[in-house]
């Protein structure tokens, strides 16, 4: 089974940036299609950002604009720049599969956003 860690999540002020990194198998996340979830407390788990192997990406309209999810081959991992990060963006952020079948879910990183 894929097996990936999530990292980079804290507790910053509204307008500041931060950088989540989803590590795991090597093939995995180079070529498969990749997205960033986030469940914020009391809500529903929700895709925010998705990159294929062709190195398309998707955006929710939330984040459009905000958030930019990339891979970084040789460190085996997807990452996902958050910027001008507001109090809605707060959340516990994971990385999985966007296609039919997802991995088992990580630990997810937590994102904490506040004045």
């Amino acid at each position: 089974q894929v097996r990936v860690v999530e990292s980079g999540g804290g507790s910053v002020q509204p307008g500041s940036s931060l950088r989540l990194s989803c590590t795991g198998p090597g093939g995995i996340l180079r070529l498969d299609y990749v997205g960033w979830y986030r469940q914020a407390p009391g809500k529903e788990r929700e895709i925010v950002a998705t990159i294929r192997g062709s190195g398309y990406t998707t955006y929710a309209e939330s984040v459009k604009g905000r958030f930019t999810i990339s891979r970084d081959n040789a460190n085996n991992s997807v990452n996902l720049q958050m910027s001008g990060l507001k109090v809605e963006d707060t959340a516990v952020y994971y990385c999985n599969n966007a296609g039919d079948q997802l991995w088992p879910w990580g630990q997810g990183t937590r994102v904490t956003v506040s004045p």
